[in-house]
């Protein structure tokens, strides 16, 4: 499901999202963020690539076993980031998605493992998950990168209230488009 950003430049695979994150410019930490990202990103791509051209069970699985190392320590970085993330809604819901994709990633490599004849089943949620996951990601960073900017149009509504997270996300694709 491809996504269009500001300079109408269109995500249509892991790479690009990869190639993506490192063009960003940003603080120190979104800066790091984008890097631990841009890695789980090219994981995926790696493994979603080799799934897609190659019969080679034991290869698959062991380009999964770096996936999941590699989500693991994009898990324990986010721990790490300031308050600031912390307190966006979209980092719950970030890292949400990443558990499920964790998830989804061990069961497929369960399958892998077990030649299960399910393995196509799971890799099709691994792949779901992951699309998900790396767009939750892009909200987070860029609500994070845009939290200084003036307030939009819903949060000068009176009286004041909490967005629905579809509001939300109607926001920041109105931003996004400008």
């Amino acid at each position: 499901m491809p996504a269009t950003l500001p300079s109408q430049q269109t995500l249509q695979s892991f790479g690009d999202i990869s190639r993506f994150l490192r063009e960003g410019v940003a603080d120190e930490e979104s800066r790091q963020l984008r890097d631990s990202l841009s890695a789980l990103s090219t994981q995926i791509d790696e493994a979603v690539r080799i799934r897609r051209t190659s019969t080679d069970t034991t290869a698959i699985t062991r380009r999964v076993l770096t996936l999941s190392h590699c989500a693991r320590e994009h898990q324990l970085f986010l721990t790490g980031l300031g308050s600031a993330w912390h307190a966006l809604y979209e980092f719950g819901a970030y890292e949400r998605a990443l558990r499920e994709l964790r998830n989804a990633t061990a069961d497929w490599q369960q399958m892998l493992e077990r030649r299960s004849p399910k393995e196509s089943a799971s890799f099709d949620q691994f792949e779901l998950l992951a699309w998900r996951t790396l767009g939750e990601a892009l909200l987070l960073i860029d609500m994070y990168e845009h939290q200084s900017d003036p307030p939009s149009d819903l949060q000068d509504r009176a009286p004041p209230r909490k967005l629905s997270v579809l509001q939300r996300a109607s926001a920041w694709f109105r931003r996004w488009r400008r």
